[in-house]
């Protein structure tokens, strides 16, 4: 146990060279608050993104039509057209659990309306989409079964296409043209800011599926993509492995063969999503612990300097009856004590580092308690480890030749 005595002693010596032991723990100074700051930037990102995924509805599953290849590059998933709307039906009305469904088509159109024209993304889907997505309208209605039924030419936009389009004047029931078709504004969505891979949601239109895919498609009859909400998040797992076991026996697909579609649930998009968030994390916190690293060999440095100016001093503690243990623990707390020290201030250096990246760059900071304590129980370690050695040196110095040191 470090007494209290002891810890006046340390504070006595490292006060007889203020400015020295400052600019000794400048160094755990600025790494603690490099890596509190760093991992309050990486969190920060981590949490927007983790956002953006939330901002795809609760308990969705995403069913996603498979690769194709073009002379030998596979373009991507959802370029292959291997789901179809009897697809869609055949996941609502087959797999228990499942509340809601929506059929997806996208097309990238021109979109006029007076003198004011648009290129922005063009999605057919379903009224339940709005209850999936958990998206509100902010003025007017939606789309409803009846319209997709009859193929109706009626348009839900997002807030920032209507912008584009109407600037500061009401789009309800005026008149875009999408391609060649004159579509009605029923609707205007709520802002949702950007998606978790970065689009703008906010910029695109809804019509129902089937409008788009005979007015504005023309012959294609797959789907890009299938939205599928569950009743329960617990069940998530369950009817993903349901659902693949479906569209593989509607799909024909032998057990050799793989699966022309991906399924995926929210968790796992979550996942995907902030592995990248993660890794930046990690690698910042990494950075930022090399200053900490050169904080504690300047501690070293300074204790050994100490050691060797306070030889007198060790040899007639020595000789007064100091043991070698109590020598040695003087030393590694006055090393323990200048990093605590400085780790104490490097938290609030990283505090105000974080907020003022906050204000000045617009870049969201989350810092967490976790992170506080850890960078400063590493502080403290580093004063450990790095003051061992100084501390082991001096309680083995011989009390005569201490004596006698000059």
């Amino acid at each position: 146990m470090f007494s209290l005595a002891t810890l006046r002693i340390a504070m006595r010596a490292l006060g007889r060279n203020t400015l020295r032991s400052v600019l000794t723990a400048l160094g755990i100074i600025i790494g603690v608050g490099a890596v509190i700051s760093m991992i309050g930037i990486g969190n920060g990102a981590k949490a927007q993104v983790e956002e953006q995924v939330a901002s795809l509805g609760q308990n969705v599953i995403q069913v996603s039509s498979g690769s194709s290849s073009h002379s030998s590059v596979r373009l991507g998933l959802g370029t292959a057209i291997s789901l179809t709307v009897e697809d869609a039906e055949a996941i609502e009305s087959e797999i228990p659990g499942v509340v809601a469904v929506s059929p997806e088509v996208k097309i990238k159109a021109q979109v006029v309306t007076g003198n004011h024209n648009w290129s922005t993304d063009v999605y057919g889907e379903s009224p339940e989409y709005f209850s999936i997505r958990q998206w509100p309208l902010d003025d007017g209605a939606s789309f409803t079964d009846l319209d997709v039924r009859a193929a109706n030419k009626v348009a839900v936009i997002g807030s920032q296409a209507a912008e584009e389009l109407f600037g500061d004047e009401d789009p309800l029931g005026e008149i875009v043209r999408i391609g060649n078709a004159p579509f009605k504004v029923i609707g205007v969505l709520k802002p949702k800011g950007m998606s978790a891979s970065g689009s703008d949601q906010d910029d695109n239109i809804m019509v129902p599926y089937t409008t788009a895919m005979r007015r504005l498609i023309g012959k294609q009859t797959g789907l890009r993509r299938i939205n599928v909400q569950a009743a329960e998040a617990d069940t998530l797992d369950r009817l993903k492995d349901e659902i693949t076991e479906l569209l593989r026996q509607r799909h024909r697909l032998e057990s050799s063969k793989e699966d022309d579609f991906t399924v995926r649930t929210q968790d796992e998009l979550a996942e995907a999503a902030t592995a990248t968030a993660d890794t930046m994390t990690l690698l910042l916190a990494a950075i930022a612990s090399v200053s900490l690293v050169v904080g504690g060999i300047g501690i070293m440095n300074i204790m050994l300097v100490s050691v060797v100016e306070r030889t007198r001093e060790i040899g007639i503690r020595m000789a007064v009856g100091a043991r070698s243990r109590d020598i040695l623990r003087q030393f590694l707390v006055e090393a323990v004590t200048l990093s605590s020290l400085g780790g104490v201030i490097g938290v609030g250096v990283g505090f105000a580092t974080s907020r003022v990246l906050a204000a000045v760059a617009h870049w969201p900071t989350l810092i967490s308690t976790e992170a506080v304590l850890v960078a400063f129980l590493f502080s403290a370690a580093v004063g450990i480890f790095f003051g061992f050695y100084p501390a082991r040196k001096a309680s083995q110095l011989d009390p005569i030749d201490a004596l006698r040191y000059e």
